[in-house]
């Protein structure tokens, strides 16, 4: 199975990433991983790609490769849709961050209308769910990764007790009753 998360610096793309791979590793799975992140501390586009199989050899995936998109932010979702495959889905955060070429005037962020037909388009099943907002009820937005995580776990057969070991593993012990509250909210989207 091919994972790839984006979204910009400062939304905890690489800790999900790195939650996602152990998952897979709990699981008994080969996992590979590998990150791109330019200007990511200054907001720009980060991607992570998590393989998951019985022997993975390379941790870079291709156009049209990946079975999961998990997105951090509507514009970075489309940027990286090229990756998805054909009866890939799709999981993006509702947030828009407008990066600067928009927040200069120089373009316009998409309309929803667009979005939701460059997602259509490209996947066979997309869902754009309100993890920012999830998370921000749970009093803090820095569990938006982990709200994002319980929504994939919704496709995968992975026992929910792998993912709340490693969640808790992963984060500082004063949030993990914080992260274990977001899983579950991804698992409600």
């Amino acid at each position: 199975m091919n994972f790839a998360l984006v979204g910009v610096g400062g939304q905890g793309v690489l800790l999900a990433s790195d939650i996602l791979a152990e998952v897979g590793v709990q699981a008994g799975f080969d996992v590979k991983k590998s990150e791109v992140h330019g200007m990511a501390q200054r907001g720009g586009s980060v991607l992570s790609q998590v393989r998951w199989g019985d022997k993975v050899y390379a941790p870079l995936v291709g156009k049209g490769e990946v079975d999961f998109l998990v997105s951090f932010e509507l514009l970075e979702g489309l940027r990286w849709l090229e990756l998805l495959k054909k009866g890939g889905i799709a999981i993006v955060n509702d947030q828009r961050l407008p990066p600067l070429a928009v927040s200069s005037g120089g373009m316009e962020y998409p309309s929803q209308e667009r979005i939701d037909k460059a997602l259509s388009q490209a996947s066979k099943e997309y869902h754009i769910v309100p993890a920012l907002a999830k998370a921000q009820e749970l009093g803090t937005e820095r569990a938006t990764n982990v709200v994002l995580l319980g929504a994939l776990s919704n496709h995968l057969d992975v026992a929910e007790e792998h993912w709340l070991k490693v969640v808790e593993e992963r984060v500082p012990k004063k949030y993990v009753e914080l992260n274990r509250k977001a899983f579950a909210a991804g698992r409600e989207l």
